[in-house]
């Protein structure tokens, strides 16, 4: 699949005035207070950008239904359209820094397929309360919701994940999430890779963000390893498809490439000129998706 090319998105949290003033701040606590610089590190890096609020402004049609559940120290908000029959449901999850609101086109394009799509937003995202959160929470919640909708009643047929969102969808699948399918957008492959990256933007030495590492992983109980394709794909038993643009520079094609590799039969739809987000409303996207799905 080729498209005209586009600029693609830009790297981790832009460089704003706010991100070069923590990178000075972080700069000169690595020198004079290493442990402060770790735990402001582990804060930042926990916290969505752009903030939570910047989102919340979405407007969402009458006819959609938005629910507060209670998760953790936080919330989760959910939405699902009222007008849809019932139906097998989808899950749709966005990604770090991201909202349900970019979800609606996909949304879309599986209720025209009869299905019946429920948007998740994750903890310190839009709606939903909570200040920080992390790729580990983001699977916890994906398991959770899951367990409820089919608590109270309801087929999960896929889940649809995209960026940091897939990469967490992918390790609750292989711990047995109930789904039938999985569609994963523009994953990143390395969490590894991902502290690397978050270091580079804010100036942090390799003690700090190794350190940093091991803060989330005490934390959270899960070491970073476990969320790698090779960990997680051998396990993924639902038929799966990648979704991944060439040009994505927020997480490479080769992070696709290795889910691709990493699960069994799972499909790889290559697309050109779209970068890291346009993939969620590329009408030609949206009718592979909706057609695997389906």
């Amino acid at each position: 699949m080729t498209h005209t090319s586009s600029k693609t998105a830009p790297t981790y949290g832009g460089n704003s005035p706010a991100i070069r003033l923590f990178r000075l701040g972080l700069g000169a606590s690595q020198r004079l207070w290493p442990s402060l610089a770790v735990r402001a590190a582990y804060r930042l890096f926990g916290t969505p950008l752009p903030p939570r609020w910047f989102n919340r402004r979405q407007r969402w049609q009458a006819d959609w239904q938005i629910a507060s559940w209670p998760f953790e120290r936080a919330s989760l908000t959910l939405y699902t359209r009222a007008t849809t029959a019932p139906g097998p449901v989808v899950l749709l999850v966005h990604g770090w820094g991201g909202h349900a609101g970019q979800m609606l086109a996909l949304a879309d394009a599986l209720v025209a397929q009869g299905l019946q799509a429920v948007l998740l937003e994750m903890p310190a995202h839009g709606r939903s309360a909570g200040a920080v959160s992390n790729l580990p929470q983001f699977a916890r919640a994906a398991e959770y919701v899951v367990a409820r909708l089919q608590q109270q009643g309801h087929t999960l047929h896929a889940v649809v994940a995209h960026s940091l969102g897939a990469n967490a969808v992918a390790h609750a699948v292989s711990r047995g999430l109930a789904v039938q399918r999985l569609v994963m957008l523009a994953p990143p492959a390395s969490p590894h890779e991902y502290t690397r990256l978050f270091a580079r933007m804010f100036g942090l030495s390799e003690a700090t963000r190794a350190a940093l590492q091991q803060r989330v992983e005490a934390r959270e109980g899960i070491l970073m390893p476990q969320f790698e394709p090779q960990a997680v794909g051998p396990r993924i038993r639902v038929p799966t498809l990648v979704v991944h643009d060439r040009g994505d520079r927020i997480n490479r094609f080769a992070d696709g490439q290795a889910y691709h590799r990493a699960i069994a039969d799972a499909q790889l739809l290559a697309t050109e000129g779209l970068g890291h987000a346009k993939i969620l409303k590329d009408a030609q996207v949206l009718a592979e998706v909706a057609r695997f799905v389906a």
